[in-house]
């Protein structure tokens, strides 16, 4: 008698995301391109083949959208004028924000602060450590002044010791620093693995949502700058931030990438300094130079989300015999000087192929979008020419190829910003031509002492 032969499973490895089979385990699905969602198939994947209908409690019944009340959710402030400008007005009850950050930019400081004047206001904070000692924030809570009796702080990297935290605190606000950092019995691997980063995240969601506690969760970063783990973190939070700063300058930016209850183009200015983390309410006065007028520098309004900032471009123009002029760039984008300095010559006919030119911005912003060329333009010309530009003159506008000066997106928020910080001035795409700006500048200065300065 013939043995009879088993069948064999040709599918024993299955996502847990997408139900994406496979005949041997791999780190990342083949299918949605997740990693480490694909288990043995024996393990429950979350994937039901078939449902029952079950009818909604009376509380939970659907109703118009009209009739539903949002009294009982209102708006709190975190005491941080620029952080509840980027949230779109304070913290939404149940909220998930998700802050990220590159190391060092500040992120546990700015929390740490939003802790503490939450806490002043009469609601308690829960701030969930997993990466510091309760001692480490101490001193650091010490060192910018944010010691108060209602912040409460936990050092924990399980997941359901904090949630323990949260029974016994009853938190009004809970901060998690950082998401990669804790982990959950209630899911296989380490730390920061994309399974317990996802685990952790609805935890902590959920969590929020069902008592209404705003949560916030800070987030890793990526090589390239984009947020650590499972791409599923951003869309289960409602409100994602970044955080953004050059490690070489005190200037901090928050943009709103995602927002549910707000705007995503409003950005929130804050400076570093020795003491913590101070908001920037008003920061015209960090991008523009002090002194007496140069040649080779011009002011342009710069559009950071829906603020309107004015950036000094200052440009710097030396003769050279090397056959290949230097074009040495910073706080621009090079491509764009590139192309500007060809604009120049061809169209204007001023000669830049012979010289060395070195354009940068004051205070350390970066200013790459297309509305930098005309004031990048008029600062090279003034450097070339040795003629300075007054102060009370500003330029926007998008220069194209054929020597045209293009409108910019938001022009009158830019002139109106113009106007209220007294650039009586302002060179834009009226001019119509660069050769115009040019011509419109010279008539401006032609009054001013030292005519005999060459012209434009």
């Amino acid at each position: 008698m013939a043995a009879t032969r088993r069948p064999t499973q040709t599918a024993p490895y299955r996502c847990t995301e997408c139900g994406w089979t496979a005949i041997k385990w791999v780190g990342r699905c083949g299918e949605c391109q997740q990693w480490g969602t694909v288990v043995e198939a024996s393990e429950s994947t979350g994937l039901t083949r078939a449902i029952a209908p079950v009818a909604p409690g009376a509380g939970r019944a659907a109703r118009p959208i009209t009739h539903i009340d949002t009294t009982d959710t209102p708006r709190r402030t975190t005491g941080v004028g620029e952080f509840d400008r980027v949230l779109g007005g304070g913290l939404v009850p149940g909220a998930a924000i998700l802050l990220s950050g590159e190391p060092g930019v500040g992120k546990s400081t700015l929390l740490l602060e939003v802790a503490a004047q939450t806490a002043r206001s009469g609601r308690r904070v829960l701030y969930a450590s997993a990466e510091e000692s309760t001692a480490q924030v101490r001193l650091r809570a010490e060192r910018t002044g944010a010691l108060h009796d209602e912040l409460y702080l936990a050092s924990e990297t399980d997941l359901a010791t904090i949630l323990g935290h949260v029974d016994e605190v009853k938190p009004g606000l809970l901060i998690v620093d950082s998401v990669q950092t804790v982990s959950s019995a209630m899911s296989e691997g380490m730390a920061g693995h994309p399974s317990q980063v996802r685990e952790v995240a609805a935890t902590l969601i959920r969590i929020a949502k069902d008592r209404g506690i705003p949560t916030i969760i800070v987030g890793h970063v990526t090589k390239d700058g984009s947020i650590a783990g499972p791409r599923i973190l951003e869309h289960l939070v409602d409100v994602v931030c970044q955080f953004e700063g050059d490690r070489q300058t005190s200037l901090r930016f928050v943009r709103a990438l995602k927002n549910r209850f707000g705007p995503t183009d409003e950005v929130g200015c804050f400076d570093m300094t020795g003491a913590g983390i101070a908001e920037v309410s008003d920061p015209s006065a960090l991008f523009l130079g002090h002194g007496s007028t140069e040649p080779g520098t011009c002011v342009a309004i710069a559009l950071e989300g829906r603020r309107a900032l004015p950036v000094e471009v200052q440009a710097l123009a030396i003769e050279t015999k090397a056959p290949n002029p230097r074009r040495i760039v910073n706080g621009v984008d090079a491509a764009r000087v590139a192309m500007v300095l060809a604009v120049l010559e061809k169209k204007a006919g001023i000669r830049t192929s012979d010289k060395d030119v070195y354009v940068s911005t004051v205070g350390g912003v970066r200013f790459t979008e297309p509305a930098a060329d005309l004031a990048i333009a008029l600062a090279v010309a003034g450097s070339v020419s040795n003629r300075a530009i007054p102060r009370n003159i500003a330029a926007i506008g998008e220069l194209s190829l054929a020597g045209e000066i293009r409108p910019v997106t938001q022009a009158a928020q830019r002139r109106s910003e113009a106007a209220r910080l007294g650039y009586r001035d302002l060179i834009d795409d009226r001019s119509g031509r660069l050769r115009g700006a040019l011509d419109d500048v010279r008539a401006r200065t032609k009054d001013r002492p030292g005519d005999d300065i060459p012209e434009f």
